[in-house]
């Protein structure tokens, strides 16, 4: 009777990121709100009068600006007290470099702007490399599973160990035998996929991640 092994392959590659995408918001807020508005708008004109001269100069992936936002409340003080109206008025806005030294030069400069205010970097790769790189990733994977099922097989004196089957996260069936692990396959991601790497200018790699869930039958 076989015997059925059970493994979940891992692999990571690291890669230096392509793209830095800066957050940045236009804001300030008053008793006036005129002159609030008049102030951010100006302030947003301004930014983005120099976003459109970097994306001339080829410094750019892309660039996006959210609508200027107004709206009022009337704070309270610590005595409780309702305060007069105050005006807040805002926008977003997302540089995408692909020039990454730019990037530096750029945000040191704006950071010091009336009314701007730095988010942060969001480092990136290209879709196309980040395909290619977590193609890479899976497949490395997948080997690894294979390699410790070969481990195990031979442990065991057992021959060559052939698949039986591969799955997503959760997805292998179950078997009325026990299963060592319940693992992942093809999945990968950056390292924080959702939150990126810290914003730095002087980003570290990218990890990609992948782990494969596999199931191996031996005699």
């Amino acid at each position: 009777m076989p015997t059925i092994i059970a493994v979940t392959g891992r692999a990571q590659e690291r890669i230096e990121p392509e793209l830095g995408a800066v957050s940045l918001t236009v804001g300030t807020s008053g008793g006036d709100r005129e002159a609030t508005l008049r102030s951010v708008g100006d302030s947003h004109e301004r930014l983005l009068e120099e976003v459109r001269e970097l994306e001339a100069s080829g410094a750019l992936e892309s660039w996006s600006a959210g609508q200027l936002r107004v709206w009022s409340h009337r704070p309270w003080n610590a005595e409780g007290r309702q305060l007069p109206l105050v005006h807040q008025a805002n926008a977003e806005v997302e540089v995408v470099f692909r020039d990454l030294a730019a990037l530096g030069a750029w945000v040191g400069s704006v950071s010091g702007t009336a009314n701007v205010a730095v988010g942060g970097v969001d480092w990136r790769l290209t879709d196309a490399t980040r395909d290619r790189v977590q193609e890479t990733a899976q497949r490395t994977a997948v080997a690894d599973a294979v390699r410790k099922a070969g481990v195990y097989a031979e442990a065991l004196g057992l021959g060559t160990p052939a698949p039986v089957e591969l799955a997503d996260h959760g997805m292998l069936s179950e078997q009325p035998v026990p299963v060592m692990h319940k693992a992942t396959m093809a999945r990968a991601m950056a390292a924080d996929a959702g939150a990126g790497p810290a914003p730095e200018f002087a980003p570290a790699k990218l990890v990609i991640e992948a782990s494969v869930d596999a199931r191996f039958s031996a005699e």
